[in-house]
């Protein structure tokens, strides 16, 4: 499974947003990747599920934040996705969104437009995002790996000769966006956060951002070159069962057991030839790095009480995970579900 949760924020809706408009939205479907491991690869199944046991703060997605003489604040993780599942908020997380008084995202403004008004006006940006000094992604990348390459981003409307313009990094976000997640896009369906935006405007609230789009852009390309293109090769490797991997992701979110996400990564990625050493830079750049971020940018807001904090679940678990970090800035942080 690719980089899941808080990658596919803002970012995969570009991809899905480029295709044009379409009326009818598909149901998407696919297995249970990790629950197919239980019978054909139990040794790698069993080394998931103990690697999920042993991460901390990885059994729920809604979370109570407090200080005393300050009114408490929650945390929910989310997933970037249109799925009717996902998008169905409990009564408890709709409760406490209807009466915060600040809704904070990864970035404030999710919609398409935006985002690509952001890039379309930096050319820094641009830079960050394609080849502008003469490389090509398919000097890095051949054979059939890149063969799948230009077939899938030909489906996004990218032609062959242009896709050896793009960075590893961001074909892999585009990459892990199936065609029918993208068709539901087209159609005009929201992802998750965007939804909450939609729930709290007529309240009058604006959301706010912990992160910028150019911040992002800069974290996803920071990653060194080389573990940019091994870990493009894994999800190359699997573009053939993207909607499963989608599947798995919504399925394991919803039974709150966010602890398997990346460890099932790993593993698929190692059964495929690619060393699970090449994503710690990822690991690094994409959730320790921006979660201690996040941290400080939440802090503000959490001073203020009655925020709504919601980013991309795989935020929230684990030593450095956004749970820890609040409860090391002095919060009590308490699981609801």
């Amino acid at each position: 499974m690719r980089i899941i949760g808080r990658l596919l924020a803002g970012f995969a809706l570009l991809a899905g947003f480029a295709l044009g408009a379409n009326a009818q939205a598909p149901s998407c479907s696919g297995k249970n990747v990790l629950d197919e491991l239980r019978t054909t690869e139990p040794a790698m199944h069993a080394r998931i599920v103990a690697a999920a046991a042993a991460t901390e703060n990885a059994n729920a997605i809604f979370w109570r934040v407090e200080k005393a003489g300050t009114p408490p604040s929650h945390l929910f993780g989310t997933v970037h996705l249109t799925d009717d599942r996902v998008n169905r908020l409990s009564p408890a997380v709709k409760k406490e969104l209807d009466s915060a008084r600040k809704l904070v995202l990864e970035i404030a403004d999710v919609s398409p437009d935006t985002m690509m008004q952001e890039v379309a006006k930096s050319p820094q940006l641009v830079g960050l995002m394609l080849y502008t000094d003469g490389r090509r992604l398919d000097q890095l990348l051949g054979g059939a790996d890149y063969e799948t390459v230009t077939q899938a981003l030909a489906k996004a409307g990218v032609p062959p000769q242009a896709a050896g313009t793009f960075r590893p990094w961001l074909v892999t976000m585009m990459l892990s966006v199936s065609d029918c997640e993208q068709n539901r896009m087209k159609s005009g369906l929201l992802s998750l956060d965007a939804r909450l935006a939609k729930e709290t405007e007529p309240r009058g609230l604006k959301s706010l951002g912990l992160e910028t789009v150019a911040s992002q852009l800069q974290a996803l390309s920071s990653v060194p070159e080389k573990d940019q293109v091994e870990v493009l090769k894994s999800t190359v490797r699997y573009y053939n069962r993207i909607d499963d991997l989608i599947e798995t992701m919504i399925q394991l979110y919803q039974r709150r057991e966010l602890g398997a996400m990346w460890p099932l990564q790993l593993e698929l990625a190692e059964k495929v030839g690619i060393g699970r050493q090449v994503f710690d830079s990822y690991e690094q750049a994409l959730l320790t790095k921006r979660n201690f971020g996040m941290r400080d940018a939440a802090l503000p807001y959490l001073a203020e009480g009655q925020a709504f904090i919601a980013v991309g679940a795989l935020h929230l678990p684990g030593k450095n995970g956004l749970v820890s970090l609040l409860r090391g800035a002095g919060y009590t942080v308490t699981a609801l579900e």
